[in-house]
């Protein structure tokens, strides 16, 4: 796994890029500086156009999940309006069952990037097979667990005491065996996004 200091640069570009604290963090740099880079406070920002509006939030909602890739997006975008019901809510569920999404709430581990490292890696079972699938939809009902031997990682252990984040009623935690179930498709309200999140705007940027 790669150190603290390389998990959190992604990260923190993303949440300067932003001008956010994306994923809530206490050493995010933006907790100092409210206001994006290169802009001289907040007389340095501009009002940005609806096409402005709709693109950054894009970029912050696939940058929230681990940075996803363009084309991958606009796939999860796709099979969320094919399915029936409100896009932006199928967009968000279809993103919270990511596995690792659910990894990330489940605090297993410290960021949604370690949260695909790790599935990558082969420590994650999903009903009792090990997947490396970091995309993997998972359903109501999958008890996802983090294997036996990998429990014992000091970035586990650490994130797992802490639990920094929290755990959202649509996903029961077990501690102790390192497991967690995920009980139902959440609806938006319930997402415990740190800062707001825009799926409309997403929908609308792809609809144009």
């Amino acid at each position: 796994m790669p150190s603290r200091n390389r998990r959190n640069q992604p990260k923190n570009k993303l949440s300067r890029q932003m001008g956010e604290n994306i994923w809530g963090r206490e050493n995010c740099p933006t907790n100092v500086r409210t206001y994006g880079p290169g802009q001289h406070g907040p007389k340095g920002v501009r009002r940005r156009s609806d096409y402005g509006v709709q693109l950054r939030e894009k970029q912050k909602l696939k940058g929230y999940y681990g940075n996803i890739g363009e084309k991958q997006f606009r796939n999860i975008f796709k099979e969320a309006a094919a399915s029936k019901g409100d896009t932006s809510e199928n967009l968000l569920v279809l993103l919270e069952s990511r596995l690792d999404a659910i990894v990330y709430r489940s605090n297993f581990v410290p960021t949604v990037f370690a949260a695909r490292q790790f599935i990558n890696h082969k420590h994650v079972k999903v009903n009792g097979s090990v997947v490396n699938i970091s995309s993997y939809k998972c359903k109501p009902g999958d008890e996802i667990q983090v294997k036996e031997k990998s429990r014992s990682f000091p970035f586990v252990i650490d994130s797992v005491q802490k639990l920094e984040r929290d755990l959202p009623e649509y996903i029961n935690l077990d501690v102790k065996e390192f497991k967690v179930t995920y009980i139902r498709y959440p609806s938006s309200d319930e997402i415990p996004y740190p800062t707001m999140m825009s799926p409309g705007s997403v929908v609308e940027f792809y609809s144009r």
